[in-house]
């Protein structure tokens, strides 16, 4: 029995990493008022960039299905698959429980999830290091307790050019979104522990919050694995490709990648956000 990888949409993983490791991807949705889309299928970046500049409605999230996780979970294992799924932090979406309960409809199945207590490339770090783990032939079970472990060293951290989605999607008042804006106060968000924090907020040019997001995140190179490191943004093509050439230029990692939040992702950052994402090395 092959091993497959299901994570879900707002792992933010490229189109090339998700064919070239074979990950299903469960889409969650998107909802402009009535008009409903799926992430990544119906609703690309760019879609999602026109929509937002065209529509009189800000857009509004909604989590993955039981019977969405159940159908495909029936699909793979009929086709003679062993599935490990792991996606979006339970503390920020019910997705992982709707996983978790088609699992549980699958009673006896062989079926793994683990919850990444991430979002973005926090969870498709994950979901990568799980598919090279089966290529490696590493059972189900196995690969379950080390994902496990992995999720406390994963390190997210992102940029946000405006508070407008933060102030949109609930998480600012509307004083706090304006004067934020009117002074360019750009906060560093990080995921710490499945859950969202501002751990600094800087004044000035998005340059500047970028050169930290930076120091950020080779503050300790030594505690940086070397596999894997994401730098994944929203809509700001030139700011992810000046931190990762600079990543690459201190040969951080083998592989340094860059990849675009989707829609689900987008909608709380907004664009012009960029994030870096690595694992820490097993202490």
């Amino acid at each position: 029995m092959s091993i497959k990888i299901v994570t879900d949409s707002t792992a933010d993983l490229s189109p090339e990493l998700i064919s070239r490791f074979g990950i299903e991807v469960v889409p969650l949705t998107v909802h402009f008022g009535e008009e409903v889309y799926q992430d990544g299928i119906d609703l690309t970046p760019d879609k999602f960039l026109e929509k937002v500049k065209t529509s009189p409605v800000f857009p509004k999230t909604g989590q993955a299905t039981p019977a969405t996780f159940l159908e495909l979970f029936r699909r793979l294992l009929d086709e003679g698959h062993e599935i490990f799924f792991t996606g979006i932090s339970s503390d920020l979406s019910g997705t992982f429980a709707s996983a978790c309960l088609a699992a549980q409809e699958l009673k006896g199945a062989p079926i793994a999830t683990v919850d990444s207590r991430n979002l973005s490339m926090g969870i498709g770090v994950l979901a990568i290091h799980a598919a090279e783990m089966a290529a490696e032939d590493v059972p189900l079970s196995e690969i379950a307790t080390r994902i496990s472990a992995m999720t406390g060293r994963v390190r997210t951290s992102f940029i946000v050019n405006s508070l407008d989605f933060l102030y949109k999607g609930g998480r600012l008042s509307r004083t706090q979104a304006i004067v934020g804006n009117v002074l360019q106060i750009h906060p560093r968000i990080e995921v710490v522990d499945g859950r969202m924090i501002v751990p600094e907020k800087f004044r000035g040019s998005k340059a500047k919050a970028n050169a930290r997001l930076l120091e950020w995140a080779t503050e300790n190179v030594a505690r940086i694995d070397d596999n894997w490191i994401s730098v994944t943004h929203c809509h700001d093509d030139e700011s992810a490709e000046y931190i990762a050439t600079k990543l690459r230029e201190m040969k951080l990692a083998r592989n340094i990648v860059t990849t675009r939040a989707g829609a689900v992702v987008s909608s709380h950052c907004g664009p012009g956000t960029v994030g870096i994402i690595y694992l820490e090395r097993d202490a």
